[in-house]
Protein backbone atom coordinates (compact mmCIF):
# COMPACT_ATOMS: atom_id res chain seq x y z
CA UNK A 1 0.00 0.00 0.00
CA UNK A 2 3.16 2.31 0.91
CA UNK A 3 4.21 1.60 -2.48
CA UNK A 4 1.27 2.68 -4.49
CA UNK A 5 0.65 5.52 -2.39
CA UNK A 6 4.28 6.71 -2.93
CA UNK A 7 4.00 6.20 -7.01
CA UNK A 8 0.59 7.89 -7.04
CA UNK A 9 2.24 11.12 -5.00
CA UNK A 10 4.96 11.11 -7.46
CA UNK A 11 2.42 11.33 -10.20
CA UNK A 12 0.58 14.29 -8.88
CA UNK A 13 4.56 15.73 -8.03
CA UNK A 14 5.30 15.59 -11.83
CA UNK A 15 1.77 16.97 -12.65
CA UNK A 16 2.53 20.31 -10.85
CA UNK A 17 6.06 20.17 -12.52
CA UNK A 18 4.39 19.77 -15.82
CA UNK A 19 1.68 22.75 -15.18
CA UNK A 20 4.69 25.45 -14.47
CA UNK A 21 5.72 27.42 -17.66
CA UNK A 22 9.17 27.70 -16.82
CA UNK A 23 9.38 23.99 -17.31
CA UNK A 24 7.29 23.22 -20.20
CA UNK A 25 8.84 20.79 -22.03
CA UNK A 26 8.27 20.08 -25.94
CA UNK A 27 11.57 17.87 -26.45
CA UNK A 28 13.58 15.03 -25.08
CA UNK A 29 16.17 17.86 -24.62
CA UNK A 30 14.32 20.37 -22.50
CA UNK A 31 15.38 20.77 -18.36
CA UNK A 32 13.54 18.08 -16.78
CA UNK A 33 12.32 16.26 -19.73
CA UNK A 34 14.24 12.80 -18.14
CA UNK A 35 11.63 13.06 -15.55
CA UNK A 36 8.74 13.61 -17.38
CA UNK A 37 9.19 10.88 -20.48
CA UNK A 38 8.50 7.99 -19.59
CA UNK A 39 6.70 8.59 -15.99
CA UNK A 40 3.54 7.56 -14.63
CA UNK A 41 1.72 11.27 -14.54
CA UNK A 42 -1.55 12.55 -13.33
CA UNK A 43 -3.07 14.10 -16.06
CA UNK A 44 -6.53 16.53 -16.22
CA UNK A 45 -8.80 14.61 -18.50
CA UNK A 46 -10.11 17.78 -19.71
CA UNK A 47 -6.35 18.35 -21.07
CA UNK A 48 -6.26 15.39 -23.30
CA UNK A 49 -7.81 15.17 -26.52
CA UNK A 50 -9.04 11.96 -28.69
CA UNK A 51 -6.24 10.33 -31.04
CA UNK A 52 -7.13 11.14 -34.70
CA UNK A 53 -5.23 7.86 -35.84
CA UNK A 54 -7.29 5.82 -33.41
CA UNK A 55 -8.10 2.31 -35.22
CA UNK A 56 -11.06 1.33 -33.13
CA UNK A 57 -14.21 3.27 -34.65
CA UNK A 58 -16.77 2.01 -32.25
CA UNK A 59 -16.64 1.64 -28.64
CA UNK A 60 -19.09 -1.05 -26.62
CA UNK A 61 -21.35 1.17 -24.19
CA UNK A 62 -21.94 -1.81 -22.11
CA UNK A 63 -18.40 -2.97 -22.05
CA UNK A 64 -17.55 0.42 -21.18
CA UNK A 65 -19.66 0.93 -18.33
CA UNK A 66 -18.23 -2.55 -17.10
CA UNK A 67 -14.82 -1.16 -16.59
CA UNK A 68 -16.21 2.38 -15.18
CA UNK A 69 -17.56 0.12 -12.72
CA UNK A 70 -13.81 -1.95 -12.62
CA UNK A 71 -12.00 1.59 -12.32
CA UNK A 72 -14.39 2.72 -9.80
CA UNK A 73 -13.29 -0.22 -7.51
CA UNK A 74 -9.65 -0.15 -8.27
CA UNK A 75 -8.87 2.80 -10.17
CA UNK A 76 -6.65 2.64 -13.05
CA UNK A 77 -4.59 -0.06 -12.60
CA UNK A 78 -2.70 0.40 -15.98
CA UNK A 79 -2.10 4.62 -17.51
CA UNK A 80 -3.03 5.70 -20.62
CA UNK A 81 -0.50 6.46 -23.23
CA UNK A 82 -0.41 10.27 -24.86
CA UNK A 83 1.74 12.82 -26.45
CA UNK A 84 2.94 16.60 -25.65
CA UNK A 85 1.35 18.75 -27.83
CA UNK A 86 2.34 21.64 -25.93
CA UNK A 87 1.66 23.72 -22.82
CA UNK A 88 -1.01 21.59 -20.68
CA UNK A 89 -2.56 19.44 -24.06
CA UNK A 90 -2.05 16.17 -24.83
CA UNK A 91 -3.09 13.84 -27.37
CA UNK A 92 -4.03 10.11 -26.58
CA UNK A 93 -1.66 7.47 -28.04
CA UNK A 94 -3.67 4.70 -26.45
CA UNK A 95 -6.04 3.91 -24.04
CA UNK A 96 -9.20 5.54 -25.02
CA UNK A 97 -11.29 3.14 -23.44
CA UNK A 98 -10.19 4.14 -19.57
CA UNK A 99 -10.62 7.53 -20.69
CA UNK A 100 -13.71 7.18 -21.82
CA UNK A 101 -14.63 4.95 -18.71
CA UNK A 102 -13.09 7.58 -16.81
CA UNK A 103 -14.78 10.23 -17.97
CA UNK A 104 -18.19 8.40 -17.16
CA UNK A 105 -17.26 8.02 -13.97
CA UNK A 106 -16.65 12.08 -13.89
CA UNK A 107 -13.44 11.42 -12.94
CA UNK A 108 -10.83 14.81 -12.92
CA UNK A 109 -7.55 13.17 -13.42
CA UNK A 110 -6.41 9.87 -14.86
CA UNK A 111 -2.87 8.43 -14.65
CA UNK A 112 -0.80 8.68 -18.29
CA UNK A 113 3.07 8.00 -19.69
CA UNK A 114 4.24 11.03 -21.75
CA UNK A 115 5.65 10.60 -24.73
CA UNK A 116 6.97 12.92 -27.11
CA UNK A 117 6.55 12.33 -30.91
CA UNK A 118 5.56 13.72 -34.35
CA UNK A 119 2.05 13.04 -36.54
CA UNK A 120 4.15 9.61 -37.91
CA UNK A 121 5.49 8.30 -34.67
CA UNK A 122 1.62 8.25 -32.78
CA UNK A 123 0.29 7.00 -35.91
CA UNK A 124 2.44 4.22 -36.06
CA UNK A 125 2.92 3.86 -31.95
CA UNK A 126 -0.98 4.29 -31.72
CA UNK A 127 -1.70 1.81 -34.40
CA UNK A 128 1.26 -1.27 -33.71
CA UNK A 129 -0.33 -1.17 -29.96
CA UNK A 130 -3.68 -1.28 -31.03
CA UNK A 131 -3.18 -4.17 -33.40
CA UNK A 132 -1.37 -6.43 -30.55
CA UNK A 133 -4.50 -6.17 -28.08
CA UNK A 134 -6.97 -8.98 -28.56
CA UNK A 135 -10.37 -7.28 -29.03
CA UNK A 136 -9.74 -6.07 -31.81
CA UNK A 137 -12.56 -7.50 -34.78
CA UNK A 138 -11.05 -8.64 -37.97
CA UNK A 139 -11.84 -5.30 -40.09
CA UNK A 140 -10.50 -2.99 -37.68
CA UNK A 141 -6.99 -5.05 -37.84
CA UNK A 142 -7.11 -5.19 -41.25
CA UNK A 143 -7.81 -1.31 -41.20
CA UNK A 144 -5.11 -0.65 -38.82
CA UNK A 145 -2.58 -2.91 -41.30
CA UNK A 146 -3.61 -1.04 -44.49
CA UNK A 147 -2.72 2.64 -42.73
CA UNK A 148 0.81 1.15 -41.88
CA UNK A 149 1.30 0.77 -45.34
CA UNK A 150 0.09 3.64 -46.87
CA UNK A 151 0.96 6.58 -43.81
CA UNK A 152 3.52 5.07 -42.92
CA UNK A 153 5.48 3.09 -45.86
CA UNK A 154 6.09 0.23 -44.32
CA UNK A 155 6.49 -3.15 -46.12
CA UNK A 156 4.37 -6.23 -45.30
CA UNK A 157 7.94 -7.36 -44.37
CA UNK A 158 8.36 -4.49 -41.73
CA UNK A 159 5.08 -4.44 -40.78
CA UNK A 160 5.47 -8.50 -39.73
CA UNK A 161 8.44 -7.58 -37.75
CA UNK A 162 6.58 -4.46 -35.93
CA UNK A 163 3.77 -6.42 -34.99
CA UNK A 164 4.70 -10.11 -34.58
CA UNK A 165 2.37 -11.52 -37.43
CA UNK A 166 3.80 -13.45 -39.90
CA UNK A 167 3.63 -11.98 -43.90
CA UNK A 168 0.70 -14.56 -44.92
CA UNK A 169 -1.62 -13.85 -41.54
CA UNK A 170 -1.14 -10.06 -42.30
CA UNK A 171 -2.13 -10.46 -46.17
CA UNK A 172 -5.05 -12.53 -44.74
CA UNK A 173 -6.53 -9.61 -43.13
CA UNK A 174 -5.98 -7.19 -46.06
CA UNK A 175 -7.46 -8.80 -48.62
CA UNK A 176 -10.86 -9.14 -46.16
CA UNK A 177 -10.81 -5.23 -47.05
CA UNK A 178 -11.60 -6.39 -50.82
CA UNK A 179 -15.28 -7.78 -49.17
CA UNK A 180 -18.97 -5.83 -49.61
CA UNK A 181 -19.03 -3.10 -47.12
CA UNK A 182 -21.95 -4.76 -45.74
CA UNK A 183 -20.56 -7.83 -45.13
CA UNK A 184 -17.29 -6.11 -43.35
CA UNK A 185 -19.89 -4.16 -40.85
CA UNK A 186 -21.30 -7.91 -40.76
CA UNK A 187 -17.96 -9.29 -39.67
CA UNK A 188 -17.29 -6.18 -37.02
CA UNK A 189 -20.62 -6.30 -35.25
CA UNK A 190 -19.84 -10.23 -35.13
CA UNK A 191 -22.91 -11.74 -37.16
CA UNK A 192 -19.91 -13.34 -39.13
CA UNK A 193 -16.79 -14.60 -38.57
CA UNK A 194 -13.43 -13.67 -40.26
CA UNK A 195 -13.36 -17.62 -41.91
CA UNK A 196 -16.47 -16.42 -43.64
CA UNK A 197 -15.36 -13.43 -44.74
CA UNK A 198 -12.02 -15.28 -46.24
CA UNK A 199 -14.48 -17.49 -47.87
CA UNK A 200 -16.32 -14.90 -49.53
CA UNK A 201 -13.30 -13.33 -50.41
CA UNK A 202 -13.29 -15.74 -53.66
CA UNK A 203 -16.34 -14.99 -55.20
CA UNK A 204 -15.71 -11.23 -57.10
CA UNK A 205 -18.91 -9.88 -57.78
CA UNK A 206 -19.68 -8.01 -54.89
CA UNK A 207 -23.97 -9.16 -55.38
CA UNK A 208 -22.99 -12.10 -55.26
CA UNK A 209 -20.91 -11.67 -52.25
CA UNK A 210 -24.25 -9.84 -50.30
CA UNK A 211 -26.22 -13.24 -52.04
CA UNK A 212 -24.09 -15.58 -50.05
CA UNK A 213 -24.32 -13.38 -46.77
CA UNK A 214 -27.31 -13.52 -46.87
CA UNK A 215 -27.68 -17.16 -47.15
CA UNK A 216 -25.06 -17.30 -43.86
CA UNK A 217 -27.07 -15.63 -41.82
CA UNK A 218 -30.53 -16.79 -42.90
CA UNK A 219 -29.65 -20.49 -42.06
CA UNK A 220 -27.01 -20.10 -39.63
CA UNK A 221 -24.23 -21.49 -41.97
CA UNK A 222 -20.52 -22.81 -40.95
CA UNK A 223 -17.52 -21.49 -42.55
CA UNK A 224 -17.44 -25.18 -43.88
CA UNK A 225 -21.02 -24.44 -45.92
CA UNK A 226 -20.06 -21.29 -46.76
CA UNK A 227 -16.97 -22.77 -48.77
CA UNK A 228 -19.44 -25.16 -50.22
CA UNK A 229 -21.50 -22.47 -51.14
CA UNK A 230 -18.71 -20.54 -52.83
CA UNK A 231 -17.03 -23.75 -54.65
CA UNK A 232 -20.58 -24.42 -56.50
CA UNK A 233 -21.26 -20.60 -57.35
CA UNK A 234 -17.56 -20.40 -58.95
CA UNK A 235 -18.49 -23.85 -60.41
CA UNK A 236 -21.73 -21.95 -61.87
CA UNK A 237 -24.15 -23.19 -59.20
CA UNK A 238 -26.55 -20.51 -57.38
CA UNK A 239 -27.52 -22.77 -54.45
CA UNK A 240 -26.54 -24.88 -51.52
CA UNK A 241 -26.28 -28.26 -52.09
CA UNK A 242 -28.87 -30.74 -50.91
CA UNK A 243 -27.24 -32.45 -47.96
CA UNK A 244 -26.10 -29.12 -46.19
CA UNK A 245 -29.50 -27.11 -46.40
CA UNK A 246 -30.89 -25.53 -43.14
CA UNK A 247 -33.72 -24.44 -41.73
CA UNK A 248 -33.79 -20.76 -41.63
CA UNK A 249 -33.13 -18.61 -38.19
CA UNK A 250 -35.32 -15.59 -39.00
CA UNK A 251 -38.72 -15.81 -38.82
CA UNK A 252 -41.00 -15.62 -40.98
CA UNK A 253 -42.62 -12.40 -40.61
CA UNK A 254 -39.39 -10.83 -41.00
CA UNK A 255 -38.58 -12.52 -44.27
CA UNK A 256 -41.54 -11.38 -45.81
CA UNK A 257 -41.13 -7.94 -44.24
CA UNK A 258 -37.61 -7.51 -45.45
CA UNK A 259 -38.54 -8.79 -49.18
CA UNK A 260 -41.52 -6.10 -48.49
CA UNK A 261 -38.79 -3.25 -47.82
CA UNK A 262 -36.41 -4.27 -50.59
CA UNK A 263 -39.32 -4.34 -53.08
CA UNK A 264 -40.45 -1.04 -51.92
CA UNK A 265 -36.76 0.70 -51.85
CA UNK A 266 -35.86 -1.34 -55.36
CA UNK A 267 -32.55 -2.02 -52.99
CA UNK A 268 -31.76 -5.02 -51.21
CA UNK A 269 -31.97 -4.87 -48.12
CA UNK A 270 -30.61 -7.49 -45.53
CA UNK A 271 -31.95 -8.43 -42.16
CA UNK A 272 -29.89 -10.09 -39.41
CA UNK A 273 -30.80 -11.18 -35.97
CA UNK A 274 -28.64 -12.18 -33.26
CA UNK A 275 -29.23 -14.94 -30.16
CA UNK A 276 -30.56 -11.95 -27.48
CA UNK A 277 -33.21 -11.20 -30.34
CA UNK A 278 -31.73 -7.90 -31.17
CA UNK A 279 -31.56 -7.21 -35.04
CA UNK A 280 -30.83 -4.80 -37.56
CA UNK A 281 -31.57 -3.92 -41.30
CA UNK A 282 -28.64 -2.99 -44.22
CA UNK A 283 -29.53 -1.13 -47.10
CA UNK A 284 -26.96 -1.81 -50.38
CA UNK A 285 -26.51 0.97 -52.50
CA UNK A 286 -24.18 1.16 -55.16
CA UNK A 287 -23.33 5.02 -56.13
CA UNK A 288 -24.57 8.38 -53.98
CA UNK A 289 -27.63 9.25 -56.82
CA UNK A 290 -29.12 5.58 -55.60
CA UNK A 291 -28.51 6.60 -51.94
CA UNK A 292 -30.46 9.76 -52.45
CA UNK A 293 -32.91 8.32 -54.07
CA UNK A 294 -33.45 5.67 -51.10
CA UNK A 295 -33.38 8.69 -48.42
CA UNK A 296 -36.02 10.35 -50.39
CA UNK A 297 -38.11 6.97 -50.80
CA UNK A 298 -37.80 6.66 -46.84
CA UNK A 299 -38.41 10.52 -46.41
CA UNK A 300 -41.87 10.39 -48.53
Amino acid sequence: MAKATKKQALGRGLSALLKDPSNDINNANDKNADKIVGNVVDLNLSDIEMNPFQPRTSFNEENLRELASSIKELGVIQPITVRKMGFNKYELVSGERRCRASKLLGLDTIPAYVRIANDQESLEMALVENIQRQDLDPIEIALSYQRLIEEIDLTQEQMSDRVGKSRSAITNYLRLLKLDPIIQTGMRDGFISMGHGRALIAIESLDKQLDIYQQILANGLSVRDTEAIVKAAKGGGDTLPQKQTKTTNLPSDLVDATKELSNTLGAKVIATLDAKGKGKLTIAFKSQKELERIIKQLNA
